[in-house]
């Protein structure tokens, strides 16, 4: 099973920043598009942004263009989501996910087959 794990997460202030880390395998790394999602309370789990191995396949959510931006660093099998200039409205669990069977990205939960656990981001005064 893959796995992937996440973290980065923690209390901000708004306007501040954060780097969240999703470390994978090799092999995912090389083939498999990986995508960040969040779930916030009381809302439904979305896409916020998506990476191909290539970098060819970019997505970002509306609401998060300008302000974070979606890296793979393959040498150390992670995919980064940096944050800036963050907004209560982006308080949420964040997930990492991988398409296992595509290098393409996709704005759809169900095109992923495995998620990491969730790494916590609260932005708050």
């Amino acid at each position: 099973q893959v796995q992937l794990v996440e973290s980065g997460g923690g209390l901000v202030q708004p306007g501040g920043s954060l780097r969240l880390s999703c470390t994978a395998s090799r092999l995912v790394m090389d083939y498999c598009a990986v995508g960040w999602f969040r779930h916030a309370p009381g809302k439904e789990r979305e896409g916020v942004s998506c990476i191909s191995p290539t970098d060819a396949s970019l997505y970002y959510i509306d609401s998060v263009k300008g302000r974070f931006t979606i890296s793979r660093h393959k040498a150390n099998n992670t995919v980064y989501l940096q944050m800036n200039s963050l907004k209560p409205e982006d308080t949420a669990v964040y997930y990492c996910a991988t398409r296992l069977w595509s290098s393409s990205c996709s704005r759809t939960m169900a095109q992923y087959d495995y998620w990491g656990q969730g790494t916590q981001v609260t932005v708050s005064s």
